[in-house]
């Protein structure tokens, strides 16, 4: 006789060929942020590490280092600061975050980042993955 346990499984059809993914930072490549100055960017784990739905980035930002301001309509950003400390704009406020502080980016928020530190600022970025992935740039490059 089963047992109704209360919870509901629902297979999904896109996670069915999806596996475990253990992979050392290390092994991702990095290269530089577009129209920043002093920061790259690492894609972790994503779609062609076998990801169907997310991408989790690693970035780095020097002393000094800036990424311009910019927007993305249809993509949130949730982050984690791993090291370091920085100043983010979200919209028309300023904060300053440091490691172990959370960011949540809803979509179509203006958000820039500056590390204005003597050391580096190192952050990890989850966001979804999309076929409309767009930046809309809103000042020029750093």
């Amino acid at each position: 006789m089963a047992v109704d346990t209360g919870i509901t499984t629902y297979k999904n059809p896109a996670m069915s060929e999806s596996m475990p993914i253990v992979r050392p930072m290390s092994e991702a490549a990095e290269t530089a942020v577009e129209r920043s100055r002093g920061a790259t960017i690492q894609v972790l784990i994503g779609p062609n590490e076998g990801a169907p739905r997310f991408f989790t980035r690693r970035f780095t930002i020097q002393p000094g280092g800036r990424i311009p301001e910019h927007r993305h309509a249809e993509i949130e950003h949730e982050q984690v600061v791993l090291e370091g400390e920085m100043v983010i704009g979200l919209g028309q406020e300023q904060h300053r975050v440091r490691a172990g502080d959370t960011i949540f980016i809803p979509a179509g928020v203006s958000h820039w980042y500056e590390n204005r530190s003597t050391v580096p600022i190192r952050f990890l970025c989850m966001v979804p993955r999309s076929d409309n992935y767009q930046t809309e740039w809103l000042e020029p490059p750093a």
